[in-house]
């Protein structure tokens, strides 16, 4: 494989995951649709870059350097910096922070040190005590199927506004990383349109080009890279 992936979960309740990932060779892959906002450190060429990610609503095909590294803190739906539209990071709109020197970088004009595999939810503990991170309740109960104590227009607005995306967005790119999932894993095409709610095989199809990349045919009969792929629990989209 081209990259390799390494990820755990985390218990912050800004954190959903932190991955990592290395390159060898320098090659093409399909990045597949991702809905959370992260913070990415890429180590290039003896460079480190700290790099604020937004959601990406479709798939593209990704160029990989030789010899690259990279750490990833995905944050939970919901988290978002206060002052910072994630809508403006939303596909590939990216934001490379400023390097601050000795290992640190500038956000907010202050100089914080690039973070670990293991020291991820020590940094956004202090960024959330900083203010700097923040969370909106109101995106989790909409997730959770819980009613918010306030109008549906309000919850649509607020969704939008903190994660970049629609609450129908987000359902749909869950959806097709888990139809791409369970195909990775062997599942026939015809059980993963049943098991992921797909209405027929044409809808799956549609659904995976636009989202993941290649078609269900291609995602079981090779291995061509995607970007970091794991288990969405069905709960999450349905």
């Amino acid at each position: 494989m081209l990259l390799r992936f390494e990820q755990r979960q985390s218990a912050s309740p800004f954190i959903e995951r932190v991955w990592r990932s290395y390159s060898k060779t320098a090659g093409s892959f399909y990045s597949m649709a991702e809905p959370n906002l992260e913070l990415v450190i890429a180590r290039v060429g003896g460079r480190a870059e700290a790099i604020l990610r937004g959601p990406v609503t479709k798939a593209s095909i990704a160029e990989c350097p030789a010899d690259g590294e990279w750490l990833g803190i995905r944050f939970r739906m919901g988290t978002y910096l206060p002052g910072l539209p994630t809508g403006c990071l939303r596909d590939h709109q990216s934001l490379v922070l400023a390097n601050a020197g000795h290992g640190k970088f500038w956000l907010r004009n202050q100089a914080w040190e690039l973070p670990t595999y293991d020291s991820a939810e020590s940094l956004i503990a202090r960024l959330a005590a900083n203010d700097i991170i923040a969370r909106d309740d109101v995106v989790d109960l909409a997730l959770s199927g819980r009613k918010p104590a306030v109008t549906l227009r309000s919850v649509q607005r607020r969704f939008l506004q903190t994660t970049g995306i629609t609450k129908g967005g987000f359902l749909q790119i869950e959806r097709a990383r888990y139809a791409a999932f369970l195909l990775r894993g062997g599942a026939q095409i015809l059980d993963v349109v049943d098991q992921a709610g797909y209405f027929d095989q044409s809808h799956l199809n549609h659904a995976l080009r636009r989202l993941i990349g290649p078609t269900p045919r291609t995602l079981l009969r090779s291995d061509d890279q995607l970007s970091f792929l794991y288990n969405t629990a069905p709960a999450a989209w349905e």
